[in-house]
């Protein structure tokens, strides 16, 4: 891997190293490259003989994923360093695919991928940023049914190269630059199938950490459904093509105003079963006899009143017809048990001066002034 040239910078010996090839010339009989590590954004030049580079069946030609035998050369005059090929080969599918699946399980491990992380998309964009290829269908694809589904949808348009050595950078740009957007609330990033080295941008690793540090919603839309590059994980939404992205992204005006027409429906059904219900309600309670006919309660009220009134009477006249009864018998009881009815007999009390009575003759004195009561009168007599 590129990354690893740095350990052998100063050393004698050769090294194998792995990457793209961004650009190729030739001058003569030599062959001057640019080799770029397709997962880390790292490069270094090559030099070899047109012999070399022959060699490989068919020549690799810029963008073609290479490994190369070479020798690590630094000028310490010019301050350059480069490596001379003595041997060049093709990498195949499943070394890339291996490479891929390693980045994979150590941006993973990361928790690029959790789902957690992932942001909602909102449900009216103001604007929607698109990144895509120059003229391409999935731009096309994007705009067209985004536009069937929402007419008055504003698209911010970043076109950039979306395969080649470069194509990593542009979109990284583009990415920031609409980031930092605020009218725009929703990223989409679009290209039309193909190969795994055709998508292999799309699993470049600065790639997927800038889609990770975007602050706005990102929509991945590269390839077919069965293409699923590492945008595809480390984006908020996956879409399985450009027309399903712009399906995710835009509502449909179609769709929303059936909804709305729904919800009206619904809200006119449920206030009018609510005014029947209160309706038979009120029915209800004005059928009542006290509602219907005031004045008719108020006269079963008043005989109420009235009886009660009687029933009071009659119990007061009573009482007191009772208490009467009990007043002259008490009376009667009385007068049977006063002293006055024993002196209507013929009985006199006699008593001292101070109104005590006399009890015997012995408590009276010759000559002491006594008085004698009888039942109507008294008399004043002297004691002989």
């Amino acid at each position: 891997m590129l990354r690893l040239v740095g350990e052998w910078i100063g050393r004698l010996g050769r090294v194998w190293v792995e990457g793209q090839i961004a650009e190729l010339a030739r001058r003569g009989g030599t062959v001057f490259m640019t080799v770029r590590d397709p997962v880390a954004a790292v490069s270094v030049r090559v030099i070899c003989a047109s012999t070399v580079l022959d060699a490989t069946s068919p020549p690799p030609g810029e963008g073609a994923r290479v490994v190369i035998w070479a020798k690590p050369e630094f000028n310490a005059a010019k301050g350059s360093f480069a490596l001379t090929a003595t041997q060049i080969k093709a990498v195949g599918i499943g070394e890339l695919l291996a490479r891929i699946e390693r980045l994979r399980t150590t941006l993973a491990a990361e928790g690029l991928f959790a789902a957690e992380r992932k942001r909602r998309l909102p449900f009216l964009p103001s604007a929607v940023g698109l990144i895509c290829g120059r003229d391409s269908a999935a731009e096309r694809d994007v705009r067209q049914n985004a536009a069937h589904r929402w007419p008055a949808v504003q698209f911010r348009v970043e076109n950039v190269a979306v395969q080649g050595p470069h194509a990593s950078e542009e979109i990284i740009g583009a990415l920031q630059r609409l980031d930092a957007d605020p009218a725009v609330d929703v990223i989409i990033i679009a290209r039309g199938g193909g190969s795994i080295e055709d998508l292999l941008p799309f699993s470049d690793e600065e790639l997927v950490r800038a889609v990770a540090g975007c602050v706005t919603p990102v929509v991945s839309a590269i390839g077919h459904e069965q293409d699923v590059p590492l945008l595809d994980l480390v984006a908020d939404v996956r879409a399985s093509t450009p027309t399903d992205a712009a399906r995710r992204t835009v509502p449909d005006v179609a769709e929303q105003l059936d909804l709305i027409g729904q919800l009206r429906n619904r809200a006119r059904r449920t206030l009018a079963g609510r005014l029947d219900r209160e309706g038979s309600w009120l029915t209800a309670i004005t059928s009542r006899p006290v509602l219907a006919s005031p004045a008719r309660e108020l006269d079963r009220r008043q005989e109420q009143v009235q009886s009660m009134a009687e029933r009071a009477r009659l119990a007061t006249a009573t009482a007191i017809s009772r208490a009467g009864d009990d007043v002259t018998h008490l009376r009667a009881r009385l007068i049977a048990l006063s002293p006055a009815a024993t002196l209507r007999r013929g009985y006199a009390v006699v008593q001292h001066a101070d109104a005590t009575v006399v009890l015997s003759a012995g408590q009276v004195s010759r000559g002491e002034s006594l008085t004698v009561r009888f039942a109507e009168d008294q008399l004043e007599v002297t004691a002989g």
